[in-house]
């Protein structure tokens, strides 16, 4: 059997196909079918409002993905910039035009259908990084001068993020910057510094924060001090958590989720209500599926030739990491519940576009591993 990761010289459809990770996409679609028979529980039973929508979502996607992998990585590093210009723009009319729900506006209606764009900003804030360190000479990388403009780049879309307002996303977006700033080759020296500050301005920060923000962190402290109110996600949470042993109810036995005493198990609580059922055996056996994602992505990484490519891919499993490890670290009570899904696993659209995105380029990368390109050559598109 041919090696999943051999190159050949012949650039060919075929050829590239042959060089796609398709052990990348295997880990997927396991996550995915775990997710889809989650939510047909969620549904007591159903393939709708959830479940088959989820699935072929993910299979439409998957073509896409299929589609950008045989795209060139020099054409991904020339467009770089204007994606994530149109993601600025994006963000920049959410609170002119964007739709209001649950007290935030985040959403963008475009031909009757809403659309997220922070979330197509991560996408874009890993291609514009990756191409900006491509161009930069690395013994440049911590360089007070050169070190301004990465931080622009995160800083802007985390600062219209905020005006939503959308605290978990926005900090989604500052980790995946600041994560690929450290993979480029930043100084340690600059983070110490940022934690040094961030703690000066915790009292700052905290007198700016929303109330219903204030008031997830104190509950966060303290679940029992609103168990029926705002500590009741968490609160039953846990419940549902503890029900579960080591082995789990059994399929679409969980109680809490079952009864409903489980808010948001379709999105956010996902994890839970998967827990609920299979037990801490479950848990762990997800845990273990995007570990293997995640190795796959680092081991893909390695044997890319450009330095645009290997911070493509080190921001792609940087992000799908920080997704699992907040949400996880949530609905586990280690964290403040801030709303950030599970990949792959929870329903819904917008997220899920990012992740598979980002997981093209990633093969797109791979596929083209031994395509070089000098930064000078990025400049013929201005």
């Amino acid at each position: 059997m041919r090696n999943l990761f051999e190159h050949r010289s012949v650039d060919t459809a075929e050829d590239k196909l042959w060089r796609v990770p398709w052990l990348v996409l295997a880990v997927v679609s396991l996550l995915v079918a775990v997710g889809t028979t989650t939510l047909y529980s969620v549904a007591g039973g159903s393939m709708y409002p959830w479940a088959e929508p989820h699935a072929l979502r993910f299979l439409a996607l998957a073509g896409v993905v299929l589609g950008a992998a045989l795209v060139p990585i020099r054409l991904w590093a020339r467009l770089a910039y204007p994606l994530y210009a149109i993601s600025l723009l994006l963000l920049a009319l959410v609170p002119l035009v964007g739709i209001e729900a649950l007290g935030a506006r985040r959403w963008l209606g475009v031909a009757g259908v809403s659309m997220q764009p922070s979330e197509f900003m991560k996408v874009g804030l890993v291609l514009a990084l990756a191409r900006y360190y491509q161009w930069l000479p690395p013994e440049e990388t911590s360089s007070p001068r050169r070190i301004l403009v990465p931080l622009a780049l995160v800083a802007a879309p985390v600062a219209l993020t905020l005006t939503q307002p959308d605290l978990g996303t926005a900090m989604l977006l500052a980790a995946v910057g600041l994560c690929m700033m450290f993979l480029a080759g930043a100084s340690w020296l600059y983070y110490a510094a940022g934690l040094l500050s961030a703690w000066a301005m915790m009292p700052v920060v905290w007198d700016r924060l929303r109330d219903y923000q204030k008031r997830r962190i104190e509950i966060f402290l303290d679940p029992d001090k609103d168990p029926l109110g705002a500590g009741y996600h968490i609160t039953q949470s846990k419940i549902a958590l503890g029900s579960g042993g080591s082995s789990g109810k059994g399929f679409m036995q969980g109680t809490q989720s079952q009864l409903d005493f489980l808010p948001e198990k379709q999105t956010d609580f996902i994890f839970t209500m998967f827990a609920e059922e299979w037990g801490f055996a479950g848990g762990v056996l997800i845990l273990a599926l995007y570990a293997v994602l995640l190795a796959l992505l680092l081991a893909m990484a390695l044997q890319a030739s450009t330095r645009f490519g290997r911070l493509v891919i080190g921001g792609t499993a940087a992000m799908i990491f920080l997704y699992v490890f907040i949400n996880v670290a949530m609905v586990t009570g280690l964290v403040p519940v801030v709303g950030v899904p599970l990949p792959f696993l929870s329903y819904g659209g917008t997220s899920m576009t990012t992740i598979m995105a980002s997981l093209g380029l990633a093969m797109s990368v791979h596929v083209h591993r031994k395509e070089r390109f000098e930064p000078g050559s990025l400049k013929a598109l201005w």
